[in-house]
């Protein structure tokens, strides 16, 4: 496969895409699980989501 004088730019282009797709995939892992942290201690603290309820316990 011959990509012509533009391969380096191609290939620097790609890695650089990936490179970013990567660290997105990693930032929303690392977030996910800062939230899910923040939000048991939120429950161990004795706050409780609305939608934990059902409809009879919001009258």
């Amino acid at each position: 496969m011959s990509l012509g004088p533009y391969a380096p730019f191609i290939v620097t282009s790609y890695l650089l895409a990936t490179m970013v797709v990567l660290m997105l995939i990693a930032w929303i892992t690392v977030d996910y699980r800062r939230q899910q942290q923040h939000l048991r201690e939120l429950e161990a603290g004795g706050v409780v989501r609305r939608s934990g309820r059902s409809a009879t316990d919001m009258r």
